[in-house]
């Protein structure tokens, strides 16, 4: 393959990475995506660009693939929110997964790197809408969001140690097309609400971005940001679960999908902790954990996206007709997907 402005893309086979490379191909560019497991070739049928194997936790495997490189996208890490070792399972993989892949791209001599932090690195204590000059997060009761702002915070460390271009986007919660199982944690929000499976009303608001948008983020950035910045890919204002199912019953009155029954806090907590026994029990996610109502139960997710616009030409669409498109193609692939 043409190897001039070569583009690579960890985490090729996840959401914003896939959605990342068909976007590259698009504007004719060649691209080498890495995924873990290269038996699942699913989510690359029809896709001209170059398939190879490298794990951000395996740095010679991250080397190797990076040789002739010019743009790295730096995009594979771990997205949950519970595991039985959070710690071992999200931040340690988050934290050596981005030394692994900001120190290879030195030693293969990439130009740029675009490194895909997230919102959960953004500072919410000052006042709304949210702005990257606030700062990184200091709430550290999460495992990944902790672990998403340590590692921008390295990432961006070790750019400048080793003097290599390195500009810091920051997704909120992504969905739509192109999508493949398993659909990451957002986008299976989605997915419950469609099947009725959010009982109740946590006053948590969640910013909808579609994955589309994200990945023509990270082109933007990659061609027009600005060396050791960061620029929020987001929309301007957040929407709740409820707001959310109202989209849906506008949409598929055929589900007969009820609004979730708002509770008080204290009975909110009750129910997360039924919810975490159960995940422990079962080795499963359960789908509130007390944490989860402690940081974002009543937190708004608004964002000045003012600078993404300015200076990448960032232009989202909005978050209605975002969530009405991810909807209509969850069910029009719900055999494949829900």
């Amino acid at each position: 393959m043409d190897t001039k402005n070569l583009s690579f893309v960890t985490g090729a086979n996840g959401h914003l990475g896939n959605n990342l490379v068909r976007a590259l191909l698009n504007k004719g560019l060649p691209v080498r995506a890495s995924v873990r497991n290269t038996s699942n070739k699913e989510p690359f049928q029809g896709l001209n660009c170059e398939v190879v194997q490298a794990d951000i936790m395996d740095k010679a495997s991250l080397i190797k693939a990076l040789k002739g490189v010019d743009t790295f996208y730096a995009v594979g890490a771990v997205f949950k929110f519970w595991a039985k070792n959070q710690k071992k399972e999200i931040y340690d993989v988050n934290i050596q997964g981005t030394i692994n892949s900001v120190e290879a791209a030195v030693e293969a001599g990439v130009r740029r790197i675009v490194y895909v932090s997230s919102i959960a690195a953004l500072n919410y204590s000052k006042e709304q809408p949210i702005k990257e000059s606030y700062g990184f997060n200091s709430d550290r009761r999460n495992w990944y969001y902790k672990s998403k702002n340590d590692a921008e915070i390295i990432a961006l460390e070790l750019a400048t140690k080793n003097n290599v271009e390195l500009v810091s986007v920051l997704p909120s919660a992504m969905i739509g097309s192109e999508a493949f199982r398993t659909i990451n944690a957002s986008y299976n929000i989605i997915a419950m609400i469609l099947k009725g499976e959010i009982p109740v009303e946590t006053n948590i608001s969640l910013n909808w971005i579609d994955g589309k948008d994200v990945a023509e983020g990270c082109y933007l950035a990659a061609t027009k940001g600005k060396n050791l910045e960061r620029y929020i890919l987001a929309n301007e204002c957040g929407m709740s679960l409820k707001e959310t199912t109202k989209i849906a019953q506008e949409i598929f009155p055929e589900l007969k999908l009820k609004l979730p029954i708002p509770l008080p806090k204290f009975l909110l907590y009750s129910v997360a902790a039924l919810m975490e026994l159960g995940g422990k029990l079962t080795s499963k996610a359960p789908l509130l954990s007390i944490k989860d109502i402690a940081m974002f139960s009543g937190l708004k997710q608004n964002f000045d996206i003012s600078k993404a616009r300015t200076e990448l030409g960032f232009n989202p669409k909005p978050p209605k007709q975002a969530v009405i498109e991810a909807m209509q193609y969850l069910m029009t692939n719900r055999q494949r997907l829900l």
